[in-house]
């Protein structure tokens, strides 16, 4: 430990930061305002987006890219894969602290091994509870009225290290996947921005999780939007404020002796009743509809 005369000042750490998505953004953010910027932004690489699959680049890269109009010299990283990089791979280069948000992407050994201070991952539940990449839309799925946000250090095993700080966020009712993600990635930031000077001087020790407690959670594929009209209204709503904005819900309906997909635009969360909550329709191949348009001209 260092001794008080000769603490380590956040200023003098050399950080990187691994996230994509909007919980990295809204962390990032946060950890900018409270004055700690990386120096390297590893995020996944551009993707073709839209019917006409258009390169675009992640959103994370394209705020680090204005940030050098203000001097601030963020270089940011695209790897595909973090398997068998290069020995002069920046990635493989001395760092005091890596901070993870969301990335995506599993992080190998060889480079959980290189920061001095480890990775400290920002996971939004309340670990070991809902361990893996879905932990907010599962938290949604179940009906649970609270997610927490958690700051552990890894290590090899998924979601697997100790705590250093939780912090609860009580959900309101229109709160939804995305919602959540960027209100968990701005405490996430502000947790880290409070923690990361005593941690760094051992002020702060991580604590082992309750293994035996743990839960898990998967991967989110696109069929798990689809719902039934004869659904619970209430099983429908936890649904839609888990897979908005995707993969969103859909319901198929035979028309003219076709299953035709039918995906939900615009739902109602304060509804009672199914019929009312779903507003609006995008039929497969069709324009954007009212429900009620829809229910004239579709047979349910």
């Amino acid at each position: 430990m260092e001794n008080q005369n000769n603490e380590i000042k956040i200023k003098d750490l050399k950080i990187i930061f691994f996230g994509t998505g909007p919980l990295a953004e809204s962390c990032i953010y946060s950890l900018y305002v409270n004055n700690i910027l990386p120096q390297y932004i590893v995020t996944q690489p551009d993707k073709e987006v839209g019917r006409k699959q258009i390169l675009t680049p992640p959103k994370i890269k394209e705020w680090a890219l204005s940030k050098r109009e203000n001097g601030h010299n963020i270089q940011v990283l695209q790897p595909s894969s973090l398997k068998d990089i290069a020995a002069d791979n920046p990635l493989l280069q001395d760092y005091d602290l890596a901070i993870v948000a969301s990335y995506g992407k599993i992080i190998p050994e060889n480079l959980l091994k290189k920061p001095r201070f480890g990775f400290l991952n920002v996971h939004p539940s309340d670990l070991p509870l809902y361990r893996g990449p879905s932990p907010i839309e599962s938290a949604l799925l179940d009906g649970e009225k609270e997610i927490v946000v958690s700051i552990m250090k890894l290590d090899k095993e998924m979601d697997h290290g100790p705590i250093l700080i939780k912090n609860k966020i009580i959900l309101e009712e229109l709160d939804t996947a995305q919602s959540l993600e960027l209100r968990s990635g701005a405490i996430g930031g502000d947790m880290l921005s409070n923690i990361i000077k005593n941690y760094v001087n051992g002020h702060l020790i991580p604590v082992e999780q309750n293994h035996d407690n743990a839960t898990y959670c998967k991967m989110i594929e696109k069929g798990e939007g689809e719902i039934s009209l004869t659904d619970n209204i209430e099983q429908v709503k936890n649904k839609w404020r888990a897979f908005y904005p995707w993969p969103s819900l859909f319901f198929f309906v035979n028309h003219n002796d076709k299953n035709v997909r039918i995906k939900i635009s615009k739902f109602n969360l304060l509804a009672d009743t199914l019929d009312v909550a779903i507003e609006k329709v995008i039929p497969e191949g069709k324009t954007e509809m009212s429900f009620e348009d829809f229910k004239r001209g579709y047979t349910i």
